[in-house]
């Protein structure tokens, strides 16, 4: 089972409100999507969107890294060599993470189509079966209370409240939350990098001094700021998630040793795919800091092989937040993970068990 060509599409699917934090505002999920083939006529899926603010990529970038320097060292390899593939992977090119991840994707897919059975079997994973939170997007008070009422009444039992840089009214935009779903929702909150780490530790203790309880909150500070995160981890009760400082597994071997967090967030587009993540995983379960398995805003492709991921370990992956199928106005690909609301749920198809993609567009070339 050779690789035999790369192709690549686009996908767009509109978001059904704008995905709105202190970093973007985004009203469709737009998806570089990879399709491998192999000389026995089987296709493995990936995909990845922009994230210029975040990770640096973009649609253009991510193209030509695909293009360029990856897919020719895959032509030609052997499926069945999966840890060889990952390492031509990672090493053709410096960063661009999110070309990395879609491609290992589809090699994560084909690979467990080879033998037959849904990836997160062959990753160790048993029930396949996980709860996810929703993104409450950054808005007026009134908005963000009637955002997360409606979610609870859909079942969500966990929000993740986006936040920006006006911390007073951040403040009250959590306490109205809170009076609105305590007892009946789990807050957790993401100032995305829009905080300073005095503000962040004046903030949590304001909530904190006030009864709101709260499930954790997600990297206050700039990603480059371990030591703010630090200064915050060290000084409130609220558990201290690190998003954007911890891409890579060294920057999670720093962040564990220096205590400048209490939980990892691991996402397919900054690990740079599933080999990076699993590491960070490892890494993570072995000194006993537990973990969440998070997205960008990609669609239900990159999603699934998140699913697949904290299934297989679902040890140290504690917490979900793999909400975008449910943000989305429909799902145009068909696939063996159902996303239903806050459940989600992976069938028995070998690998993804992707069948279908209403609307891709393929690119020449």
């Amino acid at each position: 089972m050779k690789i035999a060509n790369i192709r690549l599409g686009m996908l767009r699917v509109p978001l059904k409100t704008a995905f709105k934090t202190a970093l973007r505002s985004v009203h469709a999920v737009e998806d570089v999507v990879v399709m491998i083939d192999t000389d026995d006529g089987r296709v493995g899926y990936g995909a990845a969107p922009a994230t210029a603010v975040i990770t640096g990529d973009t649609h253009g970038s991510i193209i030509a890294a695909i293009r360029g320097p990856i897919a020719p060292g895959l032509i030609g390899e052997d499926i069945a060599d999966l840890n060889h593939l990952t390492q031509r992977v990672q090493a053709a090119l410096a960063k661009n993470s999110s070309a990395k991840a879609a491609v290992e994707i589809a090699l994560y897919d084909l690979w467990a189509q080879r033998f037959g059975a849904p990836l997160y079997q062959l990753l160790g994973g048993g029930n396949p079966l996980l709860h996810t939170d929703i993104t409450i997007s950054i808005d007026s008070v009134e908005k963000m209370v009637a955002d997360s009422a409606a979610a609870v009444a859909r079942g969500f039992a966990a929000l993740k409240i986006k936040l920006g840089k006006d911390i007073d009214l951040d403040i009250q935009r959590v306490k109205a939350i809170h009076a609105a779903v305590a007892g009946r929702a789990r807050l957790r909150l993401d100032a995305n990098q829009g905080w300073t780490a005095k503000q962040t530790v004046f903030a949590l203790h304001t909530l904190e001094r006030a009864g709101v309880v709260l499930e954790l909150i997600e990297q206050p500070v700039p990603a480059s700021d371990l030591a703010g995160l630090q200064y915050v981890t060290e000084r409130v009760n609220t558990p201290v998630m690190a998003d954007e400082s911890a891409y890579a597994p060294l920057d999670v071997i720093e962040i564990i040793q220096r205590r400048a967090a209490d939980i990892i967030n691991i996402k397919l587009m900054k690990s740079g795919g599933i080999s990076n993540a699993i590491r960070i995983a490892d890494i993570a379960q072995l000194h006993g800091v537990e973990c969440m398995m998070g997205c960008m805003l990609e669609g239900s492709i990159g999603v699934a092989a998140a699913a697949h991921l904290a299934v297989a370990k679902a040890q140290v992956i504690t917490r979900i937040d793999l909400d975008v199928p449910s943000l989305c106005l429909h799902d145009p690909v068909r696939c063996g993970v159902d996303f239903n609301d806050a459940q989600i749920s992976i069938g028995n198809a070998p690998g993804l068990g992707v069948s279908g993609i209403d609307g891709l567009e393929l690119l020449p070339g």
